[in-house]
């Protein structure tokens, strides 16, 4: 649904617009998910240094956004995490502060920020919801990143006490599709299984997957986590965060996620699990029952399926891919 503006044009700002949800958004609105009031300028790392507070204001001033969707961050998969999380903690406190400030300063009605479910405590009740946030610290392998996140939402309530903005989050659990970052070493688990599994049938050796498989997620494809932000963009007038998820019964292992993608390249070879890598948080299963109170009709795309189609669109994009 798209609402009529108070006055004038809607212009939509995307930090962080050429990753993974940022390229979702932008194909989504393309394909007739965008308003007729609404122009969308995506930001890349090119346009803007958002650690710097005069760029970030710089870029700001020169796009005057309406409304934010705020992506940027510095992210990584789990073995970067535990070896730079001072590292994740500052440059995301920075660019989170910059962006919120200078959104504050020009007057933007709406930002959306996202966050990730390892904001949530590591010793915690399971399914997690959007109640649970500061009930403990994250798990050791990523806090300086999952702190940084959380601190959004502290920020959000407070210029919201202070000054009446409209700034909320959403929480996505494990998001995977085209456009990913396919990196092995850096990448998050999915992309990293997709990449290593081409690589192994390429080769013909054995798929290696890190840990021991059992640990379990909830992924979300990526456009159907930008079709969802489109409606919290438009819709969803909380300051407090939603959780952006498939539901608890579609969590699925590492190990089925992994036998996902080997079926999806047609990978014939053996499958190696190394357990003398670290597995991580075991789980972290979240709850939908915010978001399915609002959109009890919203459809996700089949496991298979989104993964199918990532998996296709990394072989013809392969030259090009983030890897």
């Amino acid at each position: 649904m798209c609402e009529v503006p108070v006055s004038g044009q809607r212009r939509v700002l995307v930090t962080g617009g050429s990753g993974l949800v940022g390229r979702a958004i932008e194909r989504v609105v393309k394909e007739g998910g965008g308003c007729e009031d609404e122009e969308w300028v995506f930001l890349s790392s090119r346009d803007a240094d958002l650690t710097s507070a005069v760029e970030t204001r710089a870029v700001f001033q020169k796009h005057q956004p309406t409304e934010v969707i705020h992506l940027a961050a510095m992210v990584g998969g789990l073995f970067q995490n535990m070896s730079h999380n001072l590292d994740f903690w500052r440059n995301n406190v920075h660019i989170n502060d910059n962006v919120l400030q200078a959104a504050h300063e020009l007057g933007v009605r709406k930002v959306v920020s996202c966050l990730s479910t390892c904001i949530f405590p590591d010793r915690t009740n399971y399914p997690i919801d959007e109640t649970m946030i500061h009930n403990g610290p994250p798990h050791s392998s990523n806090f300086g990143y999952s702190y940084a996140k959380r601190m959004i939402d502290v920020q959000n309530r407070a210029y919201f006490q202070q000054y009446g903005r409209l700034f909320t989050a959403v929480i996505p659990t494990n998001v995977f599709g085209p456009h990913d970052n396919f990196n092995i070493q850096q990448g998050h688990v999915l992309p990293g299984l997709i990449h290593k599994t081409y690589l192994a049938q390429r080769e013909g050796t054995a798929l290696e997957v890190w840990g021991s498989g059992t640990p379990r997620r909830q992924f979300i494809y990526s456009l159907d986590l930008a079709r969802l932000f489109l409606w919290v963009l438009r819709e969803y007038k909380e300051i407090d965060p939603i959780i952006l998820s498939v539901g608890e019964e579609d969590e699925v292992s590492i190990k089925e996620a992994a036998e996902c993608v080997v079926e999806s390249l047609g990978f014939k070879g053996q499958v190696v699990f190394d357990t003398s890598k670290s597995d991580g948080q075991f789980k972290k299963t979240a709850s939908n029952k915010k978001l399915r109170q609002y959109l009890p009709d919203f459809t996700f795309t089949p496991f298979r399926q989104a993964v199918k189609e990532t998996c296709e669109w990394f072989v013809a994009n392969y030259d090009t891919a983030r890897k």
